[in-house]
């Protein structure tokens, strides 16, 4: 095996190294500690998103035994009814349906509406950590801003969203390779308090209906189909978690990028036109989400290699954003790179929903902090998560 090793704290500060071996060697990789297949190149990737031999999950045609798979943890009950129900875990025809009536509320028009918001928030905490001579830029900017846009989108009290972002932090967890009994629990207890405190809020809403996110989901409906409550839950649960988790990952790992590309973040204060094409590079040159998991649901063969039924592929999203036969010189920051056609959103029929608001949350906080803090530099070595499948940074120490 080339030195792909997650629990390598030299592997996660730089991954890409042991990707290009990965894709030197071969198309498909049997990882043994996670019983995975890995795929480090683009072509299959963008393809195997696509491809309906695959899924997210097994449960609409095989049992576990059937799949050869061991049932989950009794005790993990409550992470897997929160977790499962989400349309990013179903496949069709429940994920049809549950898009399609999420798509009724969650609109351009919806997303467009808020980007007035979206930017005077960004200007008043880029604002704030000028006032205060500096600090972290992940606590200051990049973890409020997405949080308060998508509690503000569904409606959660101002009051109560200082609990949204532990919640998500212990059910992401569970997204890494091999997590442990504790990540579990602390998932489990997120996923209780979780899903109780979007029950209440829901009711509320049903109750005395309002202009938000909420209520759409409670109103949507399609020839008479309407989401369910534990459909519903999921799928805000999906909604907070997703919205926020890679927004605030692509902007601590896109300015540690440019702090250490001074070159590159000079020119993008010189000339703001790069910034539509600084967005997608930032998120293609660091991938926020390295991996995505999807099981073999029929036989497919990838390279000379025949994957079977019960199979768990690792699609290499870094990896993929870093293929040489699809970027040119990719291990470089270039923020007017044209030919960008990065999978950091996926693809296929699990595309982000939220990838425009996405874009339009770091287009705001970059310009905020290039207008109002033109002089922002690193204040030291920012320590990176102890994580794989979801890349961040514990903190960005800056000054202004």
């Amino acid at each position: 095996m080339p030195p792909f090793d997650p629990a390598s704290p030299d592997f996660l500060a730089d991954p890409y190294p042991a990707y290009a071996e990965l894709r030197a060697r071969g198309r498909t990789h049997y990882y043994e500690p996670s019983d995975q297949w890995l795929v480090p190149h683009h072509a299959d990737v963008a393809a195997l998103l696509r491809d309906r031999r695959l899924g997210r999950s097994y449960g609409h045609r095989f049992t576990h035994e059937e799949f050869g798979r061991a049932e989950p943890p009794a005790g993990h009950e409550p992470f897997h009814e929160l977790n499962d129900h989400g349309m990013l875990e179903l496949e069709p025809p429940d994920h049809t349906r549950i898009r399609r009536l999420v798509s009724k509320a969650f609109t351009p028009r919806t997303v467009e509406r808020l980007v007035p918001y979206v930017r005077q928030l960004a200007a008043e905490l880029v604002g704030r950590l000028v006032e205060e001579g500096g600090g972290d830029l992940l606590t200051a900017v990049a973890e409020p801003l997405p949080v308060a846009v998508i509690a503000e989108m569904l409606g959660v009290p101002e009051r109560d969203r200082p609990l949204l972002r532990p919640w998500s932090a212990a059910i992401c967890a569970m997204y890494e390779l091999n997590p442990g009994e504790e990540v579990a629990r602390r998932a489990v207890t997120a996923s209780l308090e979780f899903s109780a405190y979007l029950r209440e809020l829901i009711a509320v809403r049903r109750e005395k209906p309002g202009e938000d996110l909420v209520s759409a989901l409670i109103a949507a409906h399609d020839d008479g189909e309407k989401l369910t409550e534990a459909e519903m839950v999921a799928t805000c649960a999906l909604l907070l978690n997703a919205g926020h988790e890679a927004t605030v990952n692509s902007t601590v790992n896109g300015w540690h990028a440019l702090f250490r590309h001074p070159a590159r973040l000079a020119e993008l204060r010189s000339d703001r036109s790069l910034l539509p094409t600084a967005v997608e590079e930032l998120m293609r040159y660091d991938t926020p989400l390295q991996l995505f998991e999807r099981w073999v649901l029929d036989p497919v063969e990838i390279g000379g290699t025949t994957l079977p039924r019960g199979a768990e592929v690792a699609l290499l999203f870094g990896s993929a954003n870093h293929d040489p036969a699809v970027f040119a010189a990719p291990g470089e920051l270039d923020l007017a790179r044209r030919d960008n056609p990065h999978i950091s959103f996926g693809a296929g029929i699990h595309y982000c929903i939220g990838a425009p608001l996405a874009r339009i949350e770091l287009t705001a906080s970059l310009t905020a902090l290039l207008d109002l803090a033109p002089g922002l530099a690193p204040a030291g070595e920012p320590v990176r998560k102890p994580n794989f499948v979801i890349r961040g940074l514990e903190g960005l120490p800056v000054m202004v």
